[in-house]
C-alpha cells in the first residue's frame, strides 16, 4: 500500500505559527534541561577565580568545591543560560563576584590582590544578632537557633532560611546549620536567593539578563539596571545611597576581575551610590 500524501489542510496545520512556537518552546526546554554551567565555567577557570579559597588562612578551606557548584546549578537551569553568550557570562561573573565579596578573606596587600580571596568563609564571624525577626509569623524562629549569615551569599534571617529550605528540600528554620555543613546546599541557597524575586525587589537574575522592568518607584529611586542594582538587592539598606562606599567598591573590584577572566565587559551602572534602597 502506497503512503498517502499529506493533504493541504494538514500541511497548513503543521506549518502554522502555533506549531513553530510549540517546537521552539520544546527545543528551548530541552536545551535548558541539558545545559551544564561547566561549558562556561571549567574547573580550571573556577580555580583561577577562587585562587585562595583553600588557603590555610581560610576557615572554609576544602568546603566550596567545583563539583558542588556545578551540581547546585543544575537545580536552576536558567542561571547562566539566558540571553546571549555575553549576557550569560556576565551573569555568572556577577554572581561569583557577589558571593566572593560576601565571603572574602582579601585585604589590600593580599597575595594576588584583594580580589583573589573569595569563598574564604562559610559562616559569619562573631554575629551580633540571632537574626530572628519575631514579628514574622509565617517563618517562626526555633528556640536556640540562629539565622546569621551562612554559605556563599551569607543567607540571613528566618524569613530567608524558611523559604529557601522549603524551595530546596530542607528545614531551614529547624536546621539552618546545614547551609554551612553541606557544600551543595550552600551553593543552592545562594542561587535560590539570586534567582528568586522578593517583591518589591526583582531577582538578581532578571536584572543581569535584562528582564528587569522598573516601576515608577524604581525610577524615582534611580534604581537603574546594572551590577549596582544587584548590590542594592543584596545589601542596599547598608551600602546604597551613601556615595562612595568601600564595600560596594569591593564588590565591583571582584566583578571587574571576573569579567576580564570571562572576556566580557561589565555593563552599565556598577555602583548604587545614588540609588535609594528598597
Amino acid at each position: 500500500m502506497r503512503p498517502t500524501m499529506a493533504t493541504s489542510s494538514s500541511i497548513l496545520r503543521f506549518s502554522s505559527p502555533f506549531f513553530f512556537l510549540l517546537f521552539f518552546h520544546s527545543l528551548l526546554s530541552f536545551t535548558q534541561a541539558h545545559f551544564s554551567i561547566s561549558s562556561l565555567v571549567s574547573e580550571d577557570l573556577f580555580n583561577k577565580i577562587f585562587l585562595h579559597k583553600d588557603d590555610n588562612a581560610c576557615p572554609a578551606r576544602g568546603f566550596y568545591t567545583y563539583p558542588s557548584f556545578i551540581q547546585a546549578t543544575q537545580r536552576f537551569p536558567r542561571f547562566g543560560n539566558t540571553g546571549s553568550l555575553t549576557t550569560r557570562k556576565r551573569e555568572i561573573a556577577a554572581f561569583l563576584a557577589q558571593i566572593s565579596h560576601e565571603t572574602t578573606g582579601g585585604w589590600a596587600t593580599a597575595p594576588d590582590g584583594p580580589y583573589a580571596w573569595g569563598l574564604c568563609f562559610k559562616e559569619e564571624v562573631n554575629p551580633t544578632s540571632d537574626y530572628c525577626d519575631s514579628t514574622n509569623k509565617e517563618w517562626p524562629c526555633y528556640p536556640g537557633k540562629t539565622y546569621h549569615g551562612r554559605g556563599p551569599i551569607q543567607l540571613s534571617w528566618n524569613y530567608n532560611y524558611g523559604p529557601a529550605g522549603k524551595a530546596l528540600g530542607f528545614d531551614g528554620l529547624l536546621n539552618p546549620e546545614i547551609v554551612s555543613n553541606n557544600s551543595e546546599i550552600a551553593f543552592k541557597t545562594a542561587l535560590w536567593f539570586w534567582m528568586t524575586e522578593q517583591s518589591p525587589k526583582p531577582s538578581c537574575h532578571n536584572v543581569m539578563v535584562g528582564r528587569y522592568y522598573p516601576t515608577k518607584a524604581d525610577l524615582e529611586a534611580n534604581r537603574t539596571i546594572g551590577f549596582g542594582l544587584v548590590t542594592n538587592i543584596i545589601n542596599g539598606g547598608l551600602e546604597c545611597g551613601k556615595g562612595d562606599d568601600s564595600r560596594v567598591n569591593d564588590r565591583i573590584g571582584y566583578y571587574q576581575r571576573y569579567a576580564k577572566l570571562f572576556n566580557v565587559d561589565v555593563g552599565p551602572n556598577l555602583d548604587c551610590a545614588n540609588q535609594k534602597h528598597f
